[in-house]
């Protein structure tokens, strides 16, 4: 955060939501030696730094820190679907506006703790073992954000493709308990793929969940005709996705 007022606001709000390890920098070159000398739990940004936007931040983070699961957060008072689109994609668990209330702030902590500290998720009618997930998107950082999600829950049959084609084919040689899926894609995208798995191949059972930053009423619309089990925005957080399997295994 640029702003040092802001910057000391922010870390405020963060000691009287119980959290006391805070690190604070005015720039993205300054946050990357801060997360190389002492890696975080969760990054806070601005959308604009000096020297960097957000999605370029947080795109440097997941590339040079893949392995260290960090968790980010957008605070910002940017309304631009399109300015947001690029951060929503690198997999962030909330956008907080400016100025924003400790609700927002709460359920943000608790999405981090909920990868930090994760907690194997039990479905009544599964097996943990047994629960075979496909993500599709052609972001390969938003597919790694959704796999570390179900992999905090405790699955771990997870497999990752980068469009609608790629799916059809994994799905011709192996069967899956839950498809994930992105809806804006090259190739064939997620209302394509929707349709061909519950018409093509006749697979009117399988949940498909689709995670998208669409905004578009009429496409959204296409989508659930074409036959998805469950739409969620981008971004989302583990919470969320939580309880969507609860509903979606047990129907």
């Amino acid at each position: 955060e640029p702003s040092s007022m802001q910057l000391k606001l922010i870390m405020r709000h963060l000691n009287e939501e119980g959290v006391d390890k805070i690190d604070g920098a005015s720039s993205g070159e300054e946050a990357l030696k801060l997360i190389e000398k002492y890696p975080p739990d969760l990054l806070i940004t601005s959308m604009y730094l000096p020297d960097m936007t957000a999605s370029e931040l947080l795109s440097t983070v997941h590339k040079d820190f893949a392995d260290l699961s960090i968790s980010c957060m957008l605070i910002s008072s940017e309304k631009n679907h399109h300015a947001l689109e690029p951060v929503k994609q690198t997999g962030v668990i909330a956008i907080l506006p400016k100025p924003f209330n400790h609700a927002d702030l709460q359920r943000a902590i608790k999405s981090t703790l909920g990868i930090v500290n994760p907690e194997e998720i039990a479905l009544d009618n599964y097996d943990i073992d047994d629960i075979s997930i496909l993500i599709v998107d052609d972001s390969s950082t938003s597919r790694n954000h959704i796999a570390r999600i179900f992999s905090s829950m405790g699955i771990s049959n997870i497999d990752q493709v980068e469009n609608g084609l790629e799916a059809v084919a994994q799905l011709q040689e192996k069967d899956y308990e839950l498809i994930v899926t992105d809806l804006n894609m090259p190739e064939m995208d997620g209302n394509e793929l929707v349709h061909h798995i519950r018409t093509e191949m006749n697979n009117t059972t399988t949940p498909i969940m689709m995670l998208t930053t669409e905004n578009n009423e009429a496409r959204l619309g296409e989508v659930e005709q074409a036959g998805v089990s469950a739409i969620l925005n981008k971004p989302f957080d583990p919470t969320t996705i939580r309880e969507m399997m609860h509903r979606l295994m047990r129907d």
